[in-house]
């Protein structure tokens, strides 16, 4: 009997993934959702916030800027690189957290199961570690560390991002000139955040992604920035916060009046941690300055952006003419 319920679990994470993977709207809100009612389980608002950023850099790619600089050929790889990278992430990451859900209200661990959907062991061990422990830092720690790493074959050493993406001049120019940034925005109209560098290195996502949950959860940032998630409604559009604060209008409209609902074909997933491991940096404290306000500079060099596209309509006015 106990394993025809263990079934019935099995199914129930499977249809529920199913239908809140369906977009960046969808799971944007289903972390924060789940966040609201078991907010010990920190990196659910942590991925959230993050899949926030993830839907505002999708509809940039069509705003004038990008429209200008970009061809449709190299816009839409980049919103493949977005879309597959944070639909990865939701599939393994939001069985975990339906089984959290189900073992506090059997009152018992169930993460035996998490087999059933491919999660790496090392995940099997940090859940079981956490429901006897109750350590909530470590479990956040090990779910930023088991994430990028589910992404990291996949995505960033995947060849056809490699080839169409990560070598190609669009993502190595915006990368020297760090124009890409995960930002906080809270309520009170300030913005945090940090920029993103050199995304394809594993080591380097998983030090931003420890840096970045220090932001989110620090006593002085953390009552606003919540304040701001449960008050605006996540439409993809970056005038979500810029309303709010005191940076440049964004002329980005809602995602899903841009972006269809994309299928995805999962693939068997080979266990990242069965074939490298965990280093031990990835555990470190990182150190971070709570005070970094980065959307001054952040709005600075989209301005940049924006004269850049000036000038390329120039050019192509003068060669019509």
């Amino acid at each position: 009997m106990q394993s025809l319920q263990f079934d019935d679990y099995i199914n129930y994470i499977r249809k529920q993934t199913k239908k809140r993977n369906i977009d960046n709207i969808t799971r944007t809100n289903s972390y924060q959702n789940f966040y609201d009612h078991y907010p010990e389980i920190k990196w659910s608002f942590l991925a959230s916030m993050v899949s926030r950023n993830a839907g505002w850099n999708m509809t940039d790619l069509y705003t004038d800027e990008f429209t200008t600089l970009l061809s449709d050929r190299t816009r839409k790889q980049l919103l493949s690189t977005y879309e597959r990278a944070n639909w990865l992430i939701f599939s393994d990451a939001y069985p975990q957290l339906l089984l959290y859900k189900l073992s506090t209200i059997v009152g018992y661990p169930l993460f035996h199961l998490l087999d059933a959907f491919h999660v790496s062991v090392f995940m099997k061990k940090e859940w079981f570690h956490f429901w006897y422990y109750n350590d909530k830092e470590r479990l956040m720690k090990a779910l930023i560390i088991n994430e990028q790493n589910v992404i990291q074959k996949p995505v960033s050493e995947h060849p056809f991002y490699q080839k169409h993406i990560f070598k190609r001049w669009p993502y190595l120019i915006q990368d020297a000139l760090t124009m890409n940034a995960v930002l906080f925005p809270a309520q009170n109209g300030n913005v945090y955040g940090l920029y993103v560098r050199n995304f394809v290195d594993v080591t380097e996502r998983i030090h931003l992604g420890k840096k970045l949950s220090k932001i989110l959860f620090h006593t002085d940032t953390h009552p606003a920035i919540y304040k701001f998630a449960k008050k605006t409604e996540h439409t993809g559009s970056r005038k979500d916060y810029t309303k709010n604060s005191k940076v440049l209008h964004n002329s980005s409209r809602f995602l899903r009046l841009h972006i269809p609902v994309i299928q995805h074909q999962d693939t068997i997933r080979n266990d990242w941690f069965l074939h490298g491991g965990v280093r031990k940096k990835w555990w470190a404290e990182p150190e971070i300055d709570i005070n970094t306000e980065v959307s001054h500079h952040f709005y600075i060099k989209r301005k940049v952006v924006r004269a850049l596209t000036f000038i390329k309509k120039g050019v192509t006015i003068s060669k019509k003419g």
